[in-house]
């Protein structure tokens, strides 16, 4: 896929499963299960694999078709967490949650 491709999909372009994830990372926190257990219920795959497939979801212009507000949030963690490993170790204020 190229840059000018993957640019142009919307939310029709993703599948069930990346809409799903989505949704489940506006909603997980209301699961009595724990959010490893769930993932892995839920997606049949290791929290590893779906958090890789969620970082890559991230970055499809439709992924904010289906909820700006969880899509955002997940970017500004993601890039906290980025800058945090730049710093070095020692920085504080991280919290736990999403894994990029």
């Amino acid at each position: 896929m190229t840059a000018d491709t993957t640019s142009s999909l919307t939310a029709r372009d993703l599948s069930e499963r990346q809409i799903a994830i989505i949704e489940f990372e506006g909603s997980w926190w209301m699961q009595d299960d724990a959010r490893d257990t769930a993932i892995r219920a839920r997606f049949a795959c290791s929290t590893e694999e779906y958090y890789q497939e969620l970082n890559q979801l991230l970055d499809l212009p439709g992924a904010l078709e289906v909820d700006p507000l969880v899509v955002r949030r997940l970017r500004r963690q993601r890039e906290r967490r980025r800058r945090a490993r730049l710093d070095g170790p020692g920085r504080t204020g991280e919290q736990g949650g999403f894994h990029a």
